[in-house]
């Protein structure tokens, strides 16, 4: 399967706005470099997913547009269904990631998104990886 990374977003503190970038550096030992939630080497949080299909049907149910930033994930990739990499390493650009596991939406989703935020993601939060190679 292929898919195409559609958006890319970092953030570099907790709490802070998401910086949408063209591209980004993968690193083993740092994870996604810029953002502050990449984690170490290892860590199963380096890099989080969520398919572009999915925002359409996040906005349904909010009742309003929803913007890929609003999701608080690192890369929106379209036409692949991330869920079917469970167990699987997968390559993006030059690196190589694990999927470590579901990406869950958090209590944020109702401030970023507005009120039903939460909800709305709810099956549509993406999953998490780690990096392998950079």
């Amino acid at each position: 399967m292929n898919g195409t990374v559609a958006w890319i977003g970092l953030r570099p503190a907790k709490r802070a706005e998401m910086e949408i970038v063209t591209s980004a550096e993968i690193d083993v030992s740092a994870g996604l470099v810029g953002d502050c939630h990449s984690g170490g080497a290892g860590h199963h949080r380096q890099i989080t997913f969520f398919q572009m299909e999915h925002l359409p049907v996040v906005a349904a149910l909010c009742g309003r547009e929803i913007d890929p930033q609003m999701t608080r994930r690192n890369i929106g990739v379209s036409g692949i269904n991330l869920l079917s990499l469970e167990g699987k390493v997968f390559r993006i650009g030059e690196a190589i990631v694990r999927y470590t596991e579901p990406c869950l939406p958090c209590g944020r989703m109702d401030q970023t998104m507005g009120e039903g935020g939460l909800a709305a993601m709810q099956g549509h939060g993406g999953i998490m990886a780690s990096v392998v190679q950079g």
